[in-house]
């Protein structure tokens, strides 16, 4: 009954599902294995022991998946991830200890920015990045039109390169980033 039960709901066999996932994993094998050797490279500059992830589940979802997002080649999700990670850890980090800020319930990336930039927790050049971080993630999440130099395919008119080389640039630079953020005095563990 169980069987004629997922019969009913998906015309797809096992077969079929492992065959196109197989397939998936060979397609652009190379430049997954090139991606994870930049991300392992990349990740050297985490503590020793490992990074501090202020943020919960939230933050701890995003890293993952963004690195994931990168090797596999999603570079949209990648630059998205990073930028829900560099939100909330920054804003979670300002609320704790015994300093802790209570936080508006909706609090700015911007007000962020500025509050971690006044304790000293970023410097003013990680802020700059991280609005650079924000300004490629906006594009993608709101709608720009085609005269706007922000909108992906007047970036590819423009520059007469493909989108993917557009994409993967702003995704290394958000990974990139991300990483830097985490690499921060206090963020990191270990030496």
């Amino acid at each position: 009954m169980d069987n004629a039960q997922s019969e009913l709901l998906s015309g797809v066999k096992d077969v079929d599902v492992f065959r196109l996932l197989i397939a998936d994993l060979h397609d652009d094998l190379d430049g997954k294995v090139a991606r994870f050797h930049q991300l392992a490279d990349l990740s050297t500059a985490l503590g020793s022991m490992g990074t501090m992830l202020p943020g919960g589940e939230t933050v701890l979802a995003a890293w993952t998946e963004a690195r994931s997002s990168f090797v596999h080649g999603n570079y949209m999700a990648t630059v998205l991830l990073c930028q829900v990670l560099a939100e909330h850890i920054l804003a979670a980090h300002l609320t704790l200890g015994l300093d802790g800020e209570r936080l508006p319930d909706r609090v700015s990336f911007n007000d962020t920015l500025h509050r971690c930039v006044t304790r000293g927790v970023i410097a003013p050049q990680d802020s700059d990045d991280l609005r650079r971080l924000m300004s490629m993630r906006n594009p993608l999440t709101h709608f720009r039109s085609i005269d706007d130099p922000s909108n992906l395919s007047r970036r590819v008119v423009d520059t007469r390169l493909p989108a993917e080389t557009h994409l993967l640039a702003d995704a290394t630079f958000a990974l990139g980033m991300a990483i830097r953020l985490l690499s921060l005095p206090v963020f990191r563990l270990g030496d």
